[in-house]
């Protein structure tokens, strides 16, 4: 190749990828505001799941272009049981409004940015996890883990679409969903 087809090649990657520092703010804070189809399954290998509503709110606070510190509020509403022959007596429930503090770490790349946020919070609600091999039943407030994997899309990354699950261990089971999501800038430049 000569230096002409050096230069087109890299004149071309530069009028492409110029809008590219644009695409996630190092340091910013937003709100972001989730919705979706609720669940809740156990843990042991019992086919029992059931479904329902599920939407958070986030306080982002981007400490950098990869990593993010968010307080959550939320609540999941899932339940169900199953028709199979001899089965018909067990049950999931997952009533449960969700309170914590997560870390997102995610790759920043322009326009599709992969990510995957933990951390730890509390559920207060009523949960039920009734199988072949778990009967358990709980009121009041417990521990869950937070684990999501989704992708946050947009020139900012301001649109996301996500699996977030909450793992109880206390109860043996995990509720999550499948959701979208939308950030509104606190801090606009």
């Amino acid at each position: 190749m000569s230096k002409l087809h050096y230069f087109i090649v890299t004149l071309i990657f530069s009028i492409l990828f110029n809008n590219s520092t644009l695409a996630q703010e190092k340091k910013s804070e937003f709100i972001n505001a989730s919705l979706g189809f609720g669940m809740c399954a156990p843990y042991d290998e019992t086919d029992l799941t059931g479904t329902g509503f599920y939407a958070q709110g986030e306080y982002v606070c981007n400490l950098a272009s990869w990593f993010a510190f968010r307080p959550y509020a939320g609540v999941v509403i899932a339940s169900g049981d199953t028709n199979e022959l001899g089965m018909q007596e067990y049950k999931i429930k997952s009533n449960a409004f969700l309170l914590g503090t997560k870390f997102r770490l995610s790759a920043p790349i322009p326009y599709i940015a992969p990510f995957l946020e933990s951390g730890v919070g509390l559920s207060t609600g009523s949960f039920q996890t009734y199988t072949p091999y778990t009967n358990l039943k709980k009121d009041g407030v417990l521990l869950h883990i937070p684990f999501s994997l989704g992708l946050a899309l947009g020139r900012r990354h301001n649109f996301e679409v996500k699996f977030s699950y909450y793992y109880h261990p206390s109860i043996k089971q995990f509720s999550g969903a499948t959701a979208v999501g939308f950030s509104f800038p606190l801090n606009k430049k």
